[in-house]
């Protein structure tokens, strides 16, 4: 109209304007702060995966097979049947080409730069015990990694080991199973500290990682923490503690108990069989809880008064001494001072040997004095 006129601008105007300004800047940042991101993981997994090429190629191609990934899902029948989730990922039944059944770890949880992947196929590739599970092949295609082991049908050991599952599993924990099972754990750890080229370092024995075949005899697995050493190195170096909760020795938090070793080892094994004789789970003596006893401590008590500490089921006199037994080689193995634990060859020839003759270990839990195996 021609008309030359004035706007007042109030106050909700001036609001609405600063919202909005201040809406774009942080859609801004938002936007750039996830292109920044994206970018940099980008980078972080094209290392990675730069990374186990490399050992890949350092490593050979020999045994295990290695699969792409469309191999992989069809062994995998597309990852249909899921029959178990680990620290890393989970685990799926599969079948080769020529039938046989195995089990199909995928590493969804990845982390550590690759290292679980690497420790698991440098450890166990061409090992082949008894009493450690093959590793038949493994697939590593951009981010995705899979590890395919031989099946085995009765799960983990954590299965059968504790009361609540007593009912379905009565039978296989009996006194001399519980001999068998803690003999061929035993002779599987002796192989890896001792009869390869390199000393194994498991550093995370416990019942979820020992599987049981169709005979149900005992295979170690999980080497995702492993660290390979010389035969001949006693202590080795880590940078933070490692294994889980409740069977992780001593030296590994402090290193005021002594040098972390093949020892660490024997610690997580005695903690294993105290909780396979007694059907319960250990406990973490730092927590302050006065209504829960440290396993150990609880056992240590039964066994020097000669107490029953195994109550779900009637067995002899003969199978309690020998479950006494047991205990008492568990013990030994839980020494706080690394030295006073056996090494897994002395293990093997205490359970091979004539249990009866077994001195009483001093008290595992608060001993620091050095106290050798007679």
């Amino acid at each position: 109209m021609n008309q030359t006129f004035c706007m007042h601008v109030g106050p909700d105007i001036k609001v609405i304007a600063a919202t909005s300004s201040v809406a774009a800047l942080v859609a801004l940042v938002l936007m750039v702060a996830t292109a920044l991101y994206l970018s940099l993981k980008t980078r972080y997994d094209e290392e990675i995966h730069l990374k186990v090429e490399m050992f890949l190629k350092t490593y050979g191609t020999s045994k295990p097979t290695r699969y792409t990934f469309s191999e992989v899902k069809k062994i995998a029948r597309r990852f249909k049947e899921k029959v178990g989730q680990g620290g890393f990922g989970s685990v799926y039944k599969g079948e080769l080409a020529n039938g046989v059944p195995v089990a199909v770890k995928m590493l969804e949880n990845s982390t550590g730069e690759g290292e679980e992947f690497i420790n698991e196929v440098a450890t166990i590739g061409l090992i082949h015990h008894a009493n450690i599970v093959r590793l038949l092949g493994f697939c590593s295609e951009g981010t995705r990694r899979a590890l395919i082991y031989e099946f085995m049908p009765n799960e983990s050991l954590e299965k059968y080991i504790f009361l609540n599952h007593y009912n379905t599993c009565q039978e296989l924990l009996v006194p001399d199973k519980m001999v068998t099972v803690s003999l061929g754990i035993a002779r599987g750890m002796e192989y890896l500290h001792q009869g390869c080229n390199k000393r194994i370092l498991h550093f995370d024995i416990k019942p979820h990682n020992i599987l049981l075949d169709y005979n149900f005899n005992p295979k170690i697995s999980d080497f995702g923490l492993a660290k390979l050493c010389a035969r001949d190195q006693s202590i080795v170096t880590l940078t933070a503690a490692r294994g889980t909760m409740g069977y992780i020795a001593p030296e590994l938090y402090s290193r005021n108990f002594g040098g972390v070793s093949h020892k660490s080892d024997v610690y997580s094994f005695g903690m294993l069989v105290l909780e396979m004789v007694s059907g319960r789970r250990n406990s973490d003596p730092s927590v302050d809880n006065q209504n829960e006893v440290y396993l150990p401590e609880w056992i240590f008590e039964k066994v020097i008064t000669g107490q029953d500490f195994v109550l779900a089921r009637e067995m002899t006199a003969e199978e309690k001494e020998k479950v006494r037994q047991l205990a008492i080689v568990a013990l030994w193995c839980i020494q706080w001072n690394p030295r006073n634990r056996p090494s897994m060859t002395k293990v093997v020839n205490m359970l091979t040997g004539r249990l009866e003759n077994l001195q009483m270990p001093p008290k595992p839990f608060v001993s620091s004095e050095s106290h050798e195996m007679p």
